[in-house]
């Protein structure tokens, strides 16, 4: 008789792998066998599974998370900035995910990390994106389908932008919103270095039932060039827990929903998903 255990047990394990390679990028096959309770042998057929998958790639005695070459590449230096507050409100975000939503991810790198744990933990969605990075990491994902925005290529976000972009957008509605930001000025606003990027966004604020704002809390504070949207009672905001007291209060007497998330979180619910 089948054992009707094993593909749970399996797939928590499974799930269990792909978080502990997200957190340390890279780790022994002995280091991954500790993490998740398993033998050797287990964990070499699961990380032939996951490579298959395109989630990690095998490597002389371990695995890595998988890196997606070209595009991504022009994130690397921003991402790894405030890396672990940025990957927990990527995961508090996607916590907010549920299947079936048409889901619209900007360009940046927080919302890049939303993008990440859809491709560890895919789930039926339509996503639509502006940015070449986000519908790479997301591209042969099964169950999750991907719309790329057309228009003038900005190379610094690897985002697409301008009036081709703004003419689809007006066609399109969302579920959900997550936005990006480059700055949170001190007039409770958020701002970009790109004037076409900040007309699409506030067209995008517009085309989605519900708009969460991904910031972490070290771009609060000083203003960029062209200020986007106003953090009021229309939006969500979710930062880290790392944010003053100063700026909690303005955000909620602007109306702002506002959820700071602590950086630890990002370990705790992979620990829980995995159970």
């Amino acid at each position: 008789m089948r054992d009707h255990k094993g593909p749970s047990m399996k797939d928590g394990r499974l799930s269990a792998i792909r978080h502990y390679l997200f957190e340390k990028t890279s780790a022994s096959i002995h280091e991954i066998a500790d993490a998740v309770g398993a033998s050797l042998p287990t964990v070499r057929r699961d990380l032939l599974t996951l490579e298959a998958e395109g989630a990690i790639h095998r490597t002389h005695g371990g695995a890595r998370i998988a890196d997606l070459a070209g595009i991504e590449a022009a994130f690397e230096v921003r991402e790894q900035t405030c890396i672990a507050a940025k990957r927990a409100i990527g995961l508090a975000a996607y916590e907010d995910l549920r299947p079936d939503m048409s889901v619209f991810l900007d360009a940046g790198t927080t919302v890049l990390q939303v993008a990440r744990r859809i491709r560890m933990n895919p789930l039926p969605i339509s996503v639509f994106t502006n940015c070449l990075a986000v519908a790479q990491m997301l591209t042969d994902i099964h169950d999750v389908s991907v719309t790329l925005l057309g228009g003038r290529l900005r190379s610094r976000n690897a985002s697409v932008l301008g009036s081709l972009a703004e003419s689809m957008l007006e066609r399109l509605w969302f579920d959900q919103l997550f936005l990006g930001a480059s700055t949170v000025g001190d007039d409770g606003c958020t701002y970009t270095m790109d004037e076409d990027e900040a007309r699409l966004n506030e067209m995008m604020i517009t085309r989605a039932a519900r708009t969460a704002v991904l910031v972490d809390a070290s771009k609060f504070g000083p203003r960029a060039t062209y200020r986007v949207t106003p953090l009021d009672e229309r939006l969500n905001l979710i930062t880290d827990d790392s944010l003053t007291t100063e700026w909690l209060d303005k955000l909620e007497k602007a109306g702002c929903r506002t959820r700071a998330v602590g950086i630890e979180a990002d370990e705790t619910i992979a620990g829980r998903d995995a159970q």
